[in-house]
């Protein structure tokens, strides 16, 4: 199931898509008196297991077309994304494999949607592009084992990790480095940051999370094309290592890492006003972003 947050005559909605449809979901919740604008909104009020009953009595659908998608979770508490967590960009960089997953945060500023643009800010010249595969935590849980952890997956969506690389690493780098490391949240979370979309796709209908394409484009050209099966740590240790000690709530987002290709490590052009980008993943869809100066 697709299920996707939606903008119709300036109200924000959730439905299911379906053969380039949305079925409303927020109208039939209403005639219960539940104010649901959004995927949030079903998580909140713990209605997600009461979506196939009332999904019989929705009587309002629109073409794709006709809506603007929204990011598939408007109001995640918390955004954190897997760093060197490819083999393959691994050895891109010359880096080490960890030993544990190493986990970074995005906040909401950086959220927009799977179409939306994303902005090249007046502080840096150096904006570049992860396309990787995001985790949609569907219940709230902490110590989760990894061997339970695929049963607080609500599903899967594409993202791209925008990255600044002029703000993330020090001048002179990789010869000059920071006594106090990466700076994390200046080099990844500026505005309009994280495009995630299109939907999210239930866990029930992927079956192998580690046999999907992830490939990205830049104006056509392709970047990067690599696969979940290139993961150092999968979903199940993410989710482990990432609620040792906090507790992740529904709608939570967890984005697992990036293959190769990235321009940072491959003399590539960074990304410039004007610039497409298209991440898609195999079985889930593609989310498309134009860059725009800021």
């Amino acid at each position: 199931m697709k299920i996707a947050n939606y903008l119709h005559g300036g109200m924000s909605r959730v439905g299911i898509v379906n053969d380039g449809n949305i079925v409303d979901l927020s109208e039939p919740f209403s005639r219960y008196g539940l104010r649901v604008d959004s995927l949030d909104s079903m998580l909140e009020l713990d209605l997600f297991d009461k979506m196939d009953d009332v999904l019989k009595e929705s009587s309002i659908s629109y073409k794709l077309s006709e809506v603007k998608l929204l990011p598939p979770v408007i109001r995640p508490e918390k955004i954190m994304l897997a760093a060197v967590n490819y083999y393959s960009h691994e050895r891109e960089q010359g880096a080490s494999r960890p030993e544990l997953p190493y986990l970074f945060t995005k906040f909401r500023n950086a959220l927009v949607g799977p179409y939306d643009d994303i902005l090249l800010p007046a502080v840096s010249e150096k904006m570049d592009y992860e396309g990787e595969l995001a985790v949609i935590i569907g219940k709230k849980g902490k110590y989760i084992k990894k061997t339970a952890a695929m049963n607080y997956v609500l599903g899967f969506a594409v993202a791209d990790d925008v990255s600044f690389r002029d703000l993330q690493f020090p001048t002179g780098w990789p010869n000059i480095l920071n006594p106090y490391g990466q700076n994390w949240i200046r080099g990844k979370s500026l505005d309009h940051a994280f495009p995630l979309g299109p939907w999210v796709v239930t866990a029930d209908e992927i079956d192998d999370p580690y046999s999907l394409n992830i490939r990205t484009s830049v104006n056509g050209e392709i970047r990067q094309d690599g696969r979940t099966s290139d993961m150092i740590f999968g979903v199940e240790e993410l989710i482990e290592y990432a609620s040792n000690g906090i507790t992740l709530m529904p709608g939570d987002v967890i984005s697992t890492g990036t293959p190769q290709g990235v321009a940072a490590f491959n003399e590539k052009r960074f990304l410039g006003e004007g610039d497409i980008v298209e991440v898609t993943v195999s079985r889930i869809g593609y989310i498309r972003n134009r860059v725009k100066k800021e």
